[in-house]
């Protein structure tokens, strides 16, 4: 099987160290296994992408002596493919439409027959399954949730492999874990007519990822992603999440820490090197 590691970034704001690392990192894996580097451009988030970061995107990691195949595959060029998925799935029954806001998941969460707070889990607090039981005939209203325990029923293990040094071998998750620690999760937004779990997992298998190379604080929600593999049919590649890149205080970085942006390094005249030296490469 060829070796295919992919770096894939949302245009919402500059690349900063952290996404250095991370790309860096995808790089090197691929280049040592002799294998491919892709470059994958993750905008279903229209309202928060725009077109100047995606070509600063592209710039930094030139400057930083990455190359990728191109045409770059787009998220929001594959929107039929998303909806062809999620046609597969509503008519297997995985899938109901929920109008629950965020206050009425926290009502339900809070009450006192439910617990004294809601429970988050690696896709924001565990959905009560409020809307669940609603007969269905129809999906245009809300966002569109998946039945967890309907579809941990269609597969046999969660298991997947993981090279990242913190959580080195074969990882094994047992469904009643899977169903108390994330529930029923939001697989389309009305608005992207998608999610990331759905949007992630169909380019991976797309593009014949073989190694997914990405931050440990995606580690929770990878267990999702191997759920819709298995339901949708599409192989499980090896997953490799690394340490995130932190400030002095310890928070991992986010795009409004333009203090750590890639951009402002360069303009002070930082070189590739020195960005591999800063990130431990």
């Amino acid at each position: 099987m060829a070796f295919v590691t992919r770096f894939a970034p949302s245009p919402t704001g500059p690349l900063h160290l952290g996404h250095a690392y991370s790309a860096l990192l995808a790089y090197d894996m691929a280049q040592t296994a002799g294998g491919t580097f892709l470059l994958r451009i993750e905008d279903i988030d229209q309202s928060r992408c725009r077109p100047a970061w995606e070509a600063q995107v592209y710039d930094d990691l030139q400057w930083l002596g990455l190359h990728w195949p191109t045409p770059v595959m787009r998220q929001s060029d594959r929107l039929p493919s998303y909806s062809a998925a999620l046609d597969r799935l509503w008519s297997q029954g995985l899938l109901y439409p929920c109008i629950c806001t965020r206050r009425d998941i926290e009502a339900a969460m809070s009450a006192p027959q439910e617990g004294s707070a809601p429970v988050l889990g690696p896709d924001g607090m565990i959905y009560p399954g409020t809307c669940r039981h609603i007969p269905q005939t129809m999906r245009q209203d809300g966002v569109l949730r998946l039945n967890m325990a309907a579809a941990l029923d269609r597969v046999s293990n969660l298991n997947f492999l993981e090279t990242g040094l913190r959580h080195a071998g074969q990882i094994e998750v047992s469904k009643a874990e899977v169903l108390a620690s994330i529930g029923d999760f939001v697989i389309a937004r009305r608005d992207m007519g998608t999610s990331y779990h759905l949007s992630v997992v169909l380019d991976d298998a797309a593009q014949g990822v073989s190694h997914v190379v990405r931050g440990e604080d995606l580690f929770d929600a990878t267990v999702i992603h191997v759920l819709l593999q298995q339901i949708l049919g599409l192989p499980t590649p090896v997953y490799h999440h690394h340490a995130l890149i932190r400030d002095d205080q310890g928070k991992r970085l986010a795009k409004r820490d333009d203090a750590r942006a890639l951009a402002k390094y360069r303009a002070e005249g930082a070189s590739p090197v020195n960005i591999r030296a800063m990130v431990g490469l």
